[in-house]
């Protein structure tokens, strides 16, 4: 399938990384699953989507709060990412987003926007060999309100030097979406991967 653009011109293209740049989101549900698994802590698929975009420090300390468990937060987290780690050499980039990055490659600025730890974003990108693509990455602990608040998006705006309303955000999630909106912005909603799969 094809991502249909906006028919204008954009100062900036700004991506989300899992499950937009990076077809991670079934390696981090393993990865979840198993960290969570060890605290007795169940974690359904459909809320793992429904939560995509949120820092993994977010989700562990909501899931505590929610049914009454007492996780150490910083250890679940660590072990989940260490997890996704293991991962990660099956990790592969999603095609209909890579073309969009290879075709306006060195014309106009990029700019990694995620929910997902630093070291955990500049792995997956190493991993694609498309780290060097991005002129800036921003990532959980750059900002203090995440998706659907527009500060994430507007950072990496600021980051770029470019107005928020001359952006293109690419994004997997509902959150992202919004915040997306909120910001100013135009953007495009990557479908999931068995939504992609289906329409090839």
């Amino acid at each position: 399938m094809k991502l249909k653009i906006p028919q204008r011109e954009f100062a900036a293209y700004l991506f989300d990384c899992d499950g937009t740049i990076a077809d991670s989101m079934p390696l981090h549900y393993i990865a979840w699953k198993k960290a969570l698994a060890e605290w007795d802590c169940d974690f359904d698929e459909k809320l793992f989507y429904k939560w995509g975009g949120w820092p993994v420090v977010e989700i562990i300390s909501t899931l505590n709060k929610e049914r009454g468990l007492r996780m150490p937060v910083e250890l679940v987290a660590r072990r989940k990412e260490g997890l996704y780690f293991e991962l990660m050499p099956q990790l592969r980039a999603v095609p209909e987003v890579l073309e969009h990055i290879e075709a306006k490659q060195g014309q106009i600025p990029f700019a990694v926007v995620s929910g997902s730890a630093l070291d955990s974003v500049a792995a997956s990108l190493t991993t694609l060999r498309l780290l060097d693509r991005f002129v800036t990455l921003v990532c959980a602990g750059d900002y203090k309100k995440s998706k659907p608040d527009p500060e994430c998006f507007l950072l990496a705006a600021s980051r770029l030097g470019v107005a928020p309303e001359t952006c293109l955000v690419f994004e997997d999630t509902a959150m992202g979406i919004q915040a997306a909106a909120a910001a100013g912005m135009a953007s495009i909603k990557v479908p999931p991967a068995w939504e992609r799969a289906v329409s090839r």
